[in-house]
């Protein structure tokens, strides 16, 4: 699924956007704003996979706010004027829509995003996970987090779960950066991570706690990568 957000001063261009979204069953628009302000806000504790941007708005510029925007989203740009075209793709936007915006040029735009998010699991890493007598080859951007009970750590994906005997440490060890410990019992991947609160973490449907010890390098991390 790819999570959007769109950020523009005129409601008809946000509802243009949502009626063209909806046609498409792996994109959810988890927010739309009007204000780049509220959006900024929005931003700071949720991550998304792209974001639909207006450049002429009040209180911010969509090329300002771009730059401040986490790297990891994907920006679109949509305007009514073209000579910022240049400007947008040197700050890494994957398109640039002019407005009036059609169906078929917004199709385009998206399957852009699509190939985007493709290039970038195909470059993602793959860790193995012995449990007893099997051993599972799982690619690290589907883990979501690891839970440890015992002397066991169970991966968490969006589909299984799979346990394996070892420690934190041995788990941490074979995973790529974006694994970090958040709590005794927790490591999460970044990557993962929707939104989050002083006390808490949340992964897909999953409420991870952020242990005491471990909340001001938790905080100063996740408000890093924003």
């Amino acid at each position: 699924m790819i999570t959007c957000i769109i950020i523009d001063d005129e409601p008809k261009a946000i509802d243009l956007l949502k009626l063209y979204t909806d046609r498409h069953e792996d994109i959810s628009v988890v927010g739309a704003f009007r204000d780049p302000i509220e959006a900024i806000r929005f931003l700071e504790s949720h991550l998304v996979d792209l974001v639909f941007l207006d450049i002429n708005m009040p209180k911010i510029n969509g090329i300002s706010l771009a730059k401040i925007i986490d790297k990891k989203s994907q920006i679109i740009f949509t305007t009514a004027y073209s000579e910022y075209a240049v400007e947008s793709y040197d700050i890494g936007a994957v398109d640039y829509l002019l407005k009036p915006i059609s169906y078929e040029r917004f199709y385009k735009s998206i399957d852009k995003v699509r190939n985007q998010i493709k290039k970038q699991q195909l470059n993602s890493s793959f860790i193995l996970i012995k449990s007893g007598n099997t051993s599972h080859r799982i690619e690290a951007n589907h883990i979501l987090f690891l839970q440890k009970d015992g002397n066991y750590i169970f991966y968490h994906t969006s589909s299984i779960r799979i346990m394996a005997r070892e420690s934190t440490s041995e788990a941490l060890d074979k995973l790529p950066d974006q694994f970090i410990r958040v709590h005794k019992s927790f490591i999460i991947n970044l990557n993962c991570v929707s939104k989050f609160t002083n006390e808490n973490i949340t992964i897909d449907s999953h409420e991870i706690p952020i242990g005491e010890s471990f909340k001001k390098a938790t905080h100063k991390i996740l408000k890093e990568i924003r």
